[in-house]
């Protein structure tokens, strides 16, 4: 477990390193604990975070403890992926009503900006780079398959579900908050759609479940394998969980960034047993939502029940306050202690690109961990560690080309979007140029 304990150490390390601490006494807080610099970091220890959980979840870090049901090799990354996502969704949902506060005409030219620049044209970028990668591997897909992946309504990158959610959440502000002048209204509005795509996904499932006949037809040996492409799992919108499960802290953001004064002045008096009190709620709320998981499960298509609407509802609706109060214990943390230092900037700034170029660097090195489709471990499980080393080091590699095309696309974008404006003739030299200003005169 080489390669667990160092892991541990060096993040414990990146965690003290430009660490600061406000102090014990009353009313020492940090007041840039929201700033874009902080956020930033907190950011880039999220975007890390996804890298080692995507890692953790291979079959041969899991296995490495000794079998299913033993910690494996980095075994508390396994199930933290979605409150590394929460954190990206708080910070966006924080950022969207701070700018809507902040800038005037926030709003105007936002779909342009923030979801077509930001998120749609990287997106699309992002789905030429896998299906160049999935032509090189020699993958084949049905022309349906390939049309619908490049069209982005399906996954071409079983990693991009994060800006598709992005996008439909971006929208629903825009329009929510353009056009409902009720303040409140806007606020129950954005629950709603975030509550309704998580409804959503429990009827959905993980499959296509829906798409025949028969009570667990899925169930039957070989029908799953021979089912069409769009019903297998990890194909259509919302096949899963984790595209559902770790929203709500985007609303929290909203929330907390509207009446950030109010709260953190609220919170303030009398930190201490107040965040003793989110956290002992928080690992509550993580218990309870980890005991609907195991008596229920998401996964409840499989408890020979049929799709098991209900088991994935009554989980989705546990871990809504399980996220809540995790994003808030994070910031209650961060008024006392935050970390800013190279590492963390640096993943702040590539926390998009690494997160979606993730998916290649995890299969290009596969061949150091698997021989013949089972697990290989070396002495010490050091191949274990060169995998993880490579893997990080391959993402960023990727994170870097994937940002320079995203930089030229949208360089193309603008070019072709925005117009000229008309060119002015050169006065002669004796001539004197006519303004604006003064015409009519």
């Amino acid at each position: 477990m080489y390669t667990t304990y160092v892991t541990y150490a060096l993040l414990v390390a990146l965690l003290i390193w430009g660490g600061k601490f406000a102090g014990f006494k009353k009313g020492q807080f940090h007041e840039d604990s929201t700033s874009l610099d902080v956020t930033k970091s907190l950011r880039g220890f999220a975007a890390l975070g996804v890298i080692l959980h995507h890692i953790s979840q291979e079959g041969a870090f899991q296995r490495a403890g000794g079998g299913w049901g033993h910690p494996g090799e980095l075994s508390i990354f396994v199930n933290y992926g979605f409150k590394f996502v929460a954190i990206f969704f708080f910070c966006s949902g924080f950022g969207l009503i701070k700018s809507l506060m902040t800038k005037d005409n926030y709003l105007d030219g936002f779909l342009k900006k923030r979801v077509v620049k930001a998120i749609l044209i990287p997106f699309y970028v992002n789905v030429i780079l896998y299906a160049i990668w999935h032509i090189i591997n020699g993958k084949k897909m049905p022309v349906a398959q390939w049309i619908c992946n490049f069209l982005g309504l399906t996954m071409m990158n079983t990693y991009a579900w994060y800006p598709v959610v992005l996008i439909l959440l971006y929208l629903a502000f825009y329009f929510i908050f353009k056009y409902i002048k009720n303040e409140k209204l806007r606020y129950v509005l954005m629950f709603l759609v975030i509550f309704l795509q998580g409804a959503y996904f429990c009827w959905n499932g993980h499959f296509a479940w829906w798409a025949k006949k028969g009570k667990n037809w899925w169930l039957i040996p070989g029908a799953m394998q021979n089912a069409k492409w769009w019903m297998q799992p990890s194909t259509i919108w919302f096949f899963g969980e984790w595209w559902v499960n770790s929203t709500i802290a985007f609303f929290v953001g909203m929330l907390f960034a509207r009446f950030e004064q109010p709260i953190t002045d609220w919170l303030k008096k009398g930190w201490w047993w107040k965040i003793l009190v989110v956290a002992v709620i928080y690992y509550g709320f993580n218990a309870l939502s980890g005991l609907a998981q195991w008596k229920l499960g998401y996964w409840s298509e499989y408890n020979r029940n049929g799709p098991g609407i209900l088991n994935k509802f009554v989980c989705y609706l546990s871990q809504l306050p399980q996220i809540t109060f995790y994003v808030i214990l994070i910031f209650m943390i961060m008024m006392k202690y935050h970390v800013e230092n190279p590492v963390s900037r640096f993943f702040g700034n590539l926390s998009l690109e690494t997160y979606m170029m993730n998916l290649i660097a995890l299969t290009v090195f596969r061949f150091l961990i698997y021989k013949n489709n089972q697990p290989l471990y070396k002495a010490g499980h050091y191949n274990l560690a060169i995998y993880e080393v490579a893997v990080i080091a391959g993402t960023i590699l990727l994170a870097f080309v994937y940002k320079y095309l995203n930089k030229g696309a949208i360089l193309l974008f603008d070019k072709v979007t925005t117009k000229k404006k008309p060119v002015q003739p050169v006065p002669l030299e004796n001539e004197n140029p006519v303004t604006p200003e003064d015409e009519g005169n």
